[in-house]
């Protein structure tokens, strides 16, 4: 469950979006903020909301001093992302909550192990600016390790929430899976998060949970079949574009670095798509199917 404060966020980022251009004045937001918590909801409640909205989320509430009426920016495309994500995220969960009778057996999800127990915990430090300690265990060791970390942002990826903060031992920016830790707690610490800082440009040029490592190259795939259409209506990565399509299959270009987790993405989709260039992608790829094959065999 969400905290109370990050549900008001939300709530309030729904109405906005639900207002429209139009936008929503204050009495209205007031009015709407009773009935749903039965509570006063002051001016300066308000407005510190916004703040905390427009710091934790990257979303500006606006308002047009000619009318009075507050609304959301919807023309940067991270934001509206964030604002969909925000909406639909809550809307699922407000529906399970009051609908567990009617709905019973007939919505299912997929359980996301590390959103559970650790992901509030986190979203509240990073609202707070707090420092925290994680005892954090690699699947690559079984000996665990406290480590200091400014939380910055979290990014989901294939059932997995992950974190992105600045390790104070390690002096560099990193990223752990929350399914990883073992638990969290704060240091009574704060820190300061830098202006500069863009959790979406971090991974513009990378494919999966990999902070960027190397230099992101062209990258030319063909889909075969229906495989194409699936590519069409769901991309592998933002930076997809189409660049032919025939009866025999469609050519897409991407622009990223490819990681290991590409590298699996692509051999999951077997004889359905074939890498073209670099060739460097290609040989990885096909050792990577070979290895398989031998086990089969």
């Amino acid at each position: 469950m969400l905290s109370s404060l990050i549900e008001k966020y939300i709530w309030l980022l729904q109405e906005l979006t639900d207002a429209g251009e139009e936008g929503m004045s204050l009495d209205e937001i007031v009015k709407e903020y009773q009935e749903r918590y039965d509570s006063a909801y002051p001016r300066r409640t308000f407005n510190n909301h916004r703040a905390s909205i427009e710091e934790v989320f990257g979303i500006k509430i606006g308002c047009d001093r000619s009318t009075n009426r507050y609304f959301i920016d919807e023309y940067a495309i991270d934001k509206r992302q964030t604002v969909q994500w925000l909406i639909n995220t809550f809307s699922v969960n407000s529906l399970l909550s009051l609908g567990k009778e009617r709905l019973g057996g007939r919505v299912l999800v997929e359980d996301v192990p590390s959103g559970h127990r650790f992901l509030t915990k986190v979203m509240t430090a990073m609202m707070e600016n707090k420092v925290i300690s994680i005892t954090y265990c690699k699947y690559s060791s079984s000996t665990p390790e406290v480590l200091n970390i400014h939380p910055y942002a979290v990014k989901e990826y294939e059932k997995r929430w992950y974190l992105i903060g600045y390790c104070v031992e390690r002096k560099a920016l990193r990223l752990y899976g929350l399914d990883r830790i073992r638990s969290i707690k704060e240091t009574g610490d704060t820190f300061v998060y830098p202006k500069d800082f863009n959790a979406r440009e971090k991974f513009v040029v990378s494919f999966g949970p990999y902070l960027p490592e190397g230099k992101p190259q062209i990258i030319r795939l063909k889909a075969y079949g229906t495989e194409a259409l699936y590519l069409k209506d769901l991309p592998l990565h933002e930076s997809q574009t189409l660049i032919s399509s025939d009866d025999e299959g469609s050519i897409f270009r991407l622009y990223l670095i490819p990681t290991e987790n590409f590298v699996m993405e692509l051999c999951k989709l077997g004889s359905r798509i074939e890498v073209l260039e670099p060739v460097s992608l290609r040989n990885r790829v096909i050792d990577e199917l070979t290895k398989t094959l031998d086990i089969y065999r």
